[in-house]
Order: C-alpha cells, then structure tokens, then sequence
C-alpha cells in the first residue's frame, strides 16, 4: 500500500472551505425554513443531512495526509466538485414557505379534521359528500399554502388530499395522485389538479380510477388530453409571468371540449397560493384577497358539481 503523502496547503484550504460552506449553508437553511422541512416530503430534510455530514468529514479530513495516484487524486477532485453541486442545489430548492393565512387553515374545526403524514396534507370533511380533490403543489411550494383556498371545499363536503411531493418537485414521484387517491377508498369520485407543475403533474393521472375532473390553477397539461372524460377548470392570472395568458391560450386545444376558462384579471402566479411573492412573477393588477375569491369561487362550482360517471 502506497504511504500517504501531505497535502499541499491550497488543496487543505480548499476542502476546508468547501465543507465549512455546505455545513454553513445547511445550518442557514434549518434556521430560516425549520419548519417548512418538517411539513413538506422528508427526501429535502435528508439531503440536507448528507450535505452537511459530508461536509463535517471533508472539514475534518482536509489537513490529514493522502495517498498518492492520479486516479485518487481525480476522484477527490470529483468529490468536491459534487459537494458544490450539491450545495448549489440545496439552495436552488428551498422552498417557498406558506404565510400565516395558510397556517391558519391548518387548525382543525367541528366540520374539518387536518391530517398531516409525510407525504400529504388532508382536509377531512366531517360530513362527506363522497367526493374528493387530491391536489398537486406548484414546484418547491410548501403544501400548506393551499390549505387556506381548499379549506371552502373540505366544508362543502369535499376530501382534500394535498401532495407533498419528494424535493418539492411533483414529477419526483408520479405515482402520488393514484396514491391518494387508493388511500380514501370510500370516495367515490374525485377531481385531480394542481398548481404550476403541479397541475401538469395532475394532468397525467386522468386515468386513475375514479377521476371525474381536472383543475388547473396557473398551469396546462404537457399531452393533449382533450379526449379525457372529465370535466375540467383551468383558472390563470392575467398578468402571471410564469404561466403566462399566452401560454394557457395555447394549451385551449389540448383540453377537452367544455373546459371552463378563468381568468383573474390583474392575477398573478403567487396568487393561487398563500406562500408570498414568487422570483420572475408579474405585477398583480389586483389584491390577493378579491383575486382568490375568483380563484375559489371557480374551483368550487366545478368539484362540488361532479357526478360519478
């Protein structure tokens, strides 16, 4: 066995910053977003944890001498390289935290039970009507942020099934609407959606048994399901910079015949959720609170209209 070797003393101060900076940028995130990890999917929480362990042990190795080789040398190098990536991308998915009106709905009430797992949040109507919604959260948005606009369903009668997708990220795990919608067995006919990329997420589950809607809040499907036996909603801000008027007119043929259009005038994407203003969002023409009436009002004529088919 080769005898190990000092490092040199820019390589040491290297992976020393490296390492100090995933543990610093670990430490950040817990402070700031503590209790955003503990109400979204456990997958972000976790890789949190790694970053910031790997990078306790480069810190705590970087002075210790290495064996020599161009093949260990390259692969420490990768290593490095990969703890940077992985730091870039724990900061790229921090999520965007539900504000105190989403919180708010997370109370249980004499008409509506709130249960929490890992993977979902649940409106549980105290008297059911036998429908029921599993909705899918817009990239990196905490699932609590659509309590408070679903809330009026749940007390309607309506089972409220909100995903909490792995990494905030619905296309993670494409098998969580069929998921949800096999966990409430004694619902009978249930409404898909979503927002953003969450609602393209719920576009792709129309064939789940059971399914009889679609609601697309700030989003279109990325197939054309225009032959898909359900109703559908799509509800879109005028002045959303993301999911764009221009983008949701595009999407019109590839809905089926008899969707119901929405649009909020002076509506934006941060609008269909309670989680604060969203990086590359347009300027709202109109407040939050008249914008979001529309935005429930809509919703809930079309999920509490359903039949099973």
């Amino acid at each position: 066995m080769a005898d190990r070797v000092p490092r040199p003393g820019w390589a040491v101060a290297v992976r020393a910053l490296v390492g100090i900076v995933a543990v610093v940028v670990v430490v950040g995130i817990v402070v700031v977003a503590g209790p955003v990890l503990l109400a979204g999917h456990p997958a972000y929480p976790v890789l949190l944890a790694v970053v910031a362990l790997v990078g306790l042990v480069l810190v705590v190795r970087s002075g210790r001498p290495a064996r020599p080789g161009r093949l260990r040398t390259t692969g420490r190098a990768a290593g490095a390289v990969l703890l940077v990536a992985l730091v870039a991308a724990v900061l790229w998915l921090r999520p965007y935290a539900a504000d105190e009106t989403a919180l708010a709905a997370t109370t249980p009430s004499d008409r509506v039970a709130v249960v929490h797992t890992a993977t979902t949040w649940e409106l549980r109507p105290t008297a059911p009507s036998g429908r029921g919604l599993v909705f899918v959260p817009g990239a990196l948005v905490d699932p609590r942020a659509y309590l408070a606009l679903l809330r009026p369903l749940a007390e309607q009668g309506v089972r409220v099934i909100v995903t909490a997708p792995p990494l905030g990220v619905a296309p993670a795990d494409p098998g969580a609407v069929g998921r949800a919608v096999g966990s409430a067995p004694e619902v009978r006919t249930w409404a898909v959606g979503g927002h953003s990329l969450g609602g393209v997420a719920a576009a792709r589950a129309l064939d789940v048994p059971g399914v009889r809607g679609l609601v697309l809040w700030a989003s279109y499907p990325a197939a054309d399901v225009s032959g898909a036996p359900v109703a559908a909603l799509s509800v879109s801000g005028s002045r959303d910079a993301l999911a764009t008027p221009d983008a949701i007119a595009d999407s019109w043929a590839q809905l089926p015949a008899g969707t119901r259009f929405v649009v909020v005038d002076g509506g934006v994407h941060a609008y269909f959720g309670d989680y604060g203003p969203q990086t590359g969002d347009g300027e709202p023409g109109v407040d939050r609170a008249t914008a979001q009436r529309q935005i429930v009002a809509a919703t809930t004529d079309v999920v509490t209209s359903l039949r099973p088919g």
